[in-house]
């Protein structure tokens, strides 16, 4: 082997550190940054607040689920002696077990819908708290003494989600209430149709005994209605614009003539309820961040809009929201009462502070608005309470055939006349 093959074999073996193709390997970080790299973000006050609020609650769920049984036990007990001493004392038990409760409540030819088509401006929370105010208006329009048409529109996403597996799909067993995956104008076709397929029958003045005795396919034309459409309300522009725009307000569009959207923004109010029309509600849990949202909405699409009259009838302590399921509510109480004062002191919550105007002192007026909010005591211990009383309803089969024996046996000692 040559001087020279002996001299190259090393520089082979060992490339020089200086070549440019050969980078030398970086320093190892210091102990100390590897572990500040590895460290996740520290969460702020708040968010550790929430967490332990979270775990707390988690916490509690057992006690809160043995307490609430508790409560309804008691609660059976205490109705079944109340109503033992009732019929002891010559109580007739079809008043006491209440039979013709709301079982067989009219149906009226007016539409209600809830549009629940505004997902992307809402939180999980605001969500939740929407489907507790969904399922809470649709056991109000089936309790009341008049049914309207009820239509979920929008019914679709992290709602629908929810309703088929934290609600256990209770939607499916509805009765007298539709879910519809479209939107609201769409949905307010359909409630047309269905109220269309049935026949209207006109309810006289005193003839309320009769409301029993309405057919499967027949909707009665009550009292406030038949009013409604003998003489229509006049339907003027209020001289206060509540959420001027800066376009033109379109022209209406005939194909929804018989619509109208609920909103606390528009510069119309609502006189009556009119028969053979759609009433759409905004089903928006928003702590009122979308301002307009709903009135920009239904303007868009040339269709009516309403406020409630909650400032010509009411006293409001502070600028509120409305739950959903209480904008409903009033609707169905003005179709009982033809009155909005009976209506809305029945309905708005004793906490949001109204009274009727000339009662009591005046207070700071404001309007309330028709959007939806969060209804008192929602969110999880609700849906607890929903699913445990379902569980309930399943196991306690041999209770429930008791309690039906004792009443069957009351009403079976009622002498024939």
């Amino acid at each position: 082997m040559s001087s020279n093959e002996t001299s190259t074999a090393p520089s082979e073996a060992l490339p020089d550190a200086h070549t440019p193709s050969q980078p030398a390997p970086s320093a190892p970080l210091p102990s100390a940054a590897v572990s500040h790299l590895q460290q996740p973000t520290p969460m702020s006050k708040n968010a550790l607040k929430r967490l332990r609020k979270q775990q707390a609650w988690e916490d509690g769920r057992e006690d809160r689920r043995l307490q609430r049984k508790e409560k309804r036990q008691a609660h059976k007990l205490r109705v079944r002696s109340e109503r033992a001493v009732l019929i002891a004392g010559g109580a007739d038990p079809r008043v006491v077990y209440n039979r013709d409760k709301r079982a067989n409540a009219p149906l009226v030819p007016l539409a209600i819908v809830v549009d629940c088509d505004f997902e992307p401006y809402m939180t999980d929370k605001e969500r939740i708290s929407l489907s507790s105010q969904v399922t809470r208006a649709y056991s109000d329009n089936r309790n009341a003494k008049y049914r309207a048409h009820l239509w979920i529109a929008g019914f679709n996403g992290k709602l629908a989600e929810r309703f088929d597996t934290v609600l256990q799909a209770q939607q499916n067993s509805w009765k007298g209430a539709s879910v519809f995956s479209g939107d609201f104008a769409a949905c307010a076709v359909e409630a047309r149709a269905q109220m269309a397929a049935k026949k209207t029958v006109a309810l006289e003045d005193g003839a309320a005994e009769q409301e029993g005795n309405q057919k499967h396919n027949e909707q009665l034309l009550i009292g406030p209605l038949r009013r409604s459409l003998e003489s229509p309300a006049p339907w003027p522009r209020d001289a206060h614009d509540p959420f001027p725009l800066p376009d033109l307000e379109p022209p209406l569009d005939p194909a929804y003539k018989d619509v109208v959207y609920l909103s606390s923004d528009s510069p119309y109010t609502l006189a009556r309820l009119e028969p053979n029309t759609t009433y759409v509600v905004g089903g928006l849990v928003d702590k009122n961040r979308e301002k307009g949202l709903c009135y920009r909405r239904a303007r868009e699409r040339g269709i009516r809009t309403a406020r409630l009259p909650i400032g010509q009838f009411m006293v409001m302590r502070s600028r509120q929201v409305l739950a959903t399921n209480h904008v409903v509510d009033i609707m169905l109480k003005w179709l009982e009462h033809e009155d909005w004062g009976k209506a809305f002191l029945s309905v708005i919550p004793k906490r949001k502070g109204g009274i009727l105007r000339g009662e009591g002192e005046p207070a700071a007026e404001a309007e309330a608005e028709v959007e939806a909010d969060e209804a008192d005591g929602e969110n999880g211990e609700q849906v607890e309470e929903l699913d445990e009383k379902k569980g309930e309803r399943a196991e306690g089969g041999g209770e429930q055939a008791e309690e039906k024996h004792t009443e069957t046996a009351a009403l079976t000692q009622i002498p024939i006349a």
